[in-house]
C-alpha cells in the first residue's frame, strides 16, 4: 500500500512484511502454504487446498488494507489517503491465474467455478457495502463521486450498447455479402483492415469535422443528437472498429457449414431461405457469436476514449484523475471497465456454449 497525508502528495509505500503482526502472519502462512502446494504433485486434493488457500489469501489481503486504512485515519490523521500499491493488484492479478489454472486442472464444472467465484469476491464486495474499506483512498474518491457515478457507468454502458447494436446491423449482413460474392469480399476486408490500424483519437477526429458540418446542413439531424462532439462520433467510430471481426467471424462461421448439411438440407426440400434460417444460421452461429464477443471486450475498452471528445462515460474519471494527477480516481474510472469487459467475456463464452450443444448436425445425420 501507499500512505500519504492527504491527496496532493504521492506518499510513503508500505510492504505486507512492514505489517506482519498479530493476525496477519495467518496471510503469511497462508502463502508460504500455497508456494509449498505449487510444488505437491497434482492431486484433487492438493488442488483443491490451493484453490481454498489462494481464496483465502486474496480476501485477507483485501481486509488487511482496508483495516489498516482506517487505523491510519483513527491515528489523528483525518485527511490521510490509504491507496493500494502495485504489488496488492499484482497479488490479485496472480491469485486469479492460479484459480484459473486450478480450476482448469480440476476440469471444474459451471457450478464449481461460480462457487469459487462468490466464495472470493462476495467477501470483497461485503467488505465495501459494510462501510468497512470507506478509508481506502479509492473509496473516498467514489464517495465525492457517488452521486453520479452510477449514471457515468450507465452512460458507458449505452455507449457500448449502440455501437454493438449499429455493429450488429451493418457487420452480420456484410459478413453474408461477403461469403456469397467473393469479390466483394476481397474489396472489403482491405478497407476495415486499414480503419484498425488507426488511431482511435485520430479516428474520432477524422469524425468530427464532417458530423459537424452535417448538424449544420441539416438541422434535424441536430436535434436528434448528431453533432461533432458527444456520442455520436464516439458510437459510430467504435462501430467501424467493431466491424471486422464481426464481418470475419460471420464469413469464417458461414464458411465452415459442411457441405454435407448442405447438400442434405436440399435433399429434404429446404427453400434457400430454410437453408439459411435452419441449417446455415445454428452452425456458424458459435463462430459468429466469437466474433461479436471479441468486437464487444473491444468496444467496452475503446469506450473510454471517447470521453476526449464530450461523450462521457468511464473514461471521463479516467482522464480526470490523469490529469489531477489521481490515481486513485484514474483506478475508480479503470476497474468498472476491467470487470465489464470480464463479465460480456463470460456472458458471450456462456452463448457459445450454449449454441454449439444445440446445433442441428446430427438432426441432418439422421
Amino acid at each position: 500500500m501507499r500512505v500519504a497525508p492527504n491527496r496532493l502528495v504521492s506518499g510513503e509505500a508500505l510492504s505486507f512484511f512492514a505489517l506482519l503482526q498479530g493476525t496477519v502472519w495467518g496471510l503469511a502462512v497462508l502463502l508460504v502454504g500455497l508456494l509449498l502446494l505449487s510444488l505437491a504433485p497434482p492431486r484433487r486434493v492438493y488442488v483443491w487446498l490451493t484453490v481454498a488457500a489462494a481464496t483465502a489469501l486474496a480476501v485477507g489481503l483485501g481486509t488487511l488494507a482496508a483495516s489498516h486504512a482506517t487505523e491510519v485515519v483513527q491515528a489523528s490523521a483525518p485527511f490521510a489517503r490509504t491507496s493500494l500499491g502495485s504489488g496488492l493488484w499484482l497479488a490479485w492479478l496472480l491469485l486469479g491465474l492460479v484459480l484459473a489454472d486450478a480450476l482448469q486442472a480440476l476440469r471444474a464444472g459451471t457450478l464449481a467455478r461460480l462457487g469459487v467465484a462468490t466464495a472470493t469476491l462476495l467477501p470483497l464486495a461485503l467488505l465495501l457495502v459494510s462501510g468497512a474499506a470507506d478509508e481506502l483512498s479509492i473509496m473516498k474518491e467514489y464517495a465525492n463521486r457517488s452521486d453520479e457515478y452510477w449514471g457515468v457507468i450507465a452512460r458507458h454502458c449505452q455507449i457500448v450498447a449502440l455501437a454493438l447494436l449499429f455493429t450488429l446491423a451493418v457487420g452480420l449482413p456484410l459478413g453474408w455479402v461477403t461469403h456469397r460474392y467473393e469479390r466483394i469480399g476481397r474489396a472489403m476486408f482491405p478497407l476495415l483492415n486499414i480503419v484498425q490500424t488507426i488511431p482511435s483519437i485520430a479516428l474520432f477526429g477524422l469524425l468530427m469535422a464532417p458530423l459537424a458540418w452535417l448538424a449544420a446542413s441539416w438541422p434535424a439531424l441536430s436535434r436528434a443528437g448528431i453533432s461533432g462532439v458527444g456520442l455520436a462520433p464516439g458510437v459510430l467510430a467504435l462501430t467501424l472498429y467493431s466491424l471486422l471481426p464481426v464481418v470475419r467471424g460471420t464469413l469464417a462461421g458461414l464458411a465452415q457449414v459442411p457441405s454435407a448439411v448442405t447438400q442434405a438440407a436440399q435433399g429434404l426440400g429446404f427453400t434457400p431461405a430454410q437453408l439459411f434460417w435452419q441449417a446455415q444460421v445454428p452452425l456458424a452461429l458459435p463462430v459468429v457469436l466469437s466474433g461479436v464477443r471479441i468486437a464487444s471486450i473491444q468496444a467496452v475498452g475503446l469506450a473510454a476514449v471517447t470521453a476526449l471528445i464530450g461523450a462521457g462515460g468511464l473514461g471521463s474519471l479516467m482522464f480526470e484523475g490523469l490529469f489531477s494527477s489521481a490515481q486513485d480516481l484514474v483506478l475508480l474510472g479503470v476497474v468498472p471497465i476491467v470487470v465489464l469487459g470480464a463479465l460480456v467475456d463470460g456472458l458471450f463464452k456462456l452463448l457459445i456454449s450454449l449454441s454449439a450443444k444445440a446445433t442441428p448436425t446430427k438432426e441432418f445425420a439422421q
